[in-house]
């Protein structure tokens, strides 16, 4: 039996839809994410490190809009599993620079490779060509609410 439709009122509201379809994909990611032993944050520092090879924490706090001191947690669980490599600055002492190490990226590889998976079958009904005009609409609104994501940053 198929479940109760929405109200059309809700269904009329594009920020309604937008965050039922993002809750539901966030839990199904968390869900494959955490099986694999890693979560949401992991995932986003890996990235982070992937684009930018040398960063300082607080920046990548900056970035992931993370309080730095669980930064701090999440940077230790990636260097206890050798997926980052953490040194003082040698410019300023009081900082640490995080690397990826090659073990790092080759499980970014994986974790990368999950969530596209996940996209896939989110965006099943759309084309190519639909998926990247949805995917610039996203980026445009975001660019717009948040400096961190103009140019396709976020």
């Amino acid at each position: 039996m198929a479940p109760p439709r929405l109200p059309d009122e809700l269904l009329a509201k594009s920020g309604f839809v937008m965050v039922r379809l993002a809750m539901g994909f966030k839990s199904r990611a968390l869900q494959e994410m955490e099986s694999a032993g890693y979560s949401q944050y992991h995932y986003s520092v890996l990235a982070v490190l992937d684009e930018q090879p040398r960063k300082v924490q607080a920046t990548i706090a900056e970035a992931l809009a993370l309080d730095p001191s669980q930064l701090v947690g999440i940077l230790d669980s990636l260097e206890e599993r050798g997926l980052i490599g953490r040194q003082r600055d040698p410019q300023d002492r009081r900082r640490h620079v995080v690397t990826l190490t090659g073990k790092g990226r080759t499980q970014l590889v994986r974790l990368r490779g999950m969530i596209d998976r996940l996209e896939d079958e989110l965006f099943t009904p759309l084309n190519a060509a639909e998926r990247k005009t949805f995917h610039d609409l996203l980026l445009r609104i975001a660019g717009y609410h948040d400096p961190r994501c103009i140019d396709g940053d976020c």
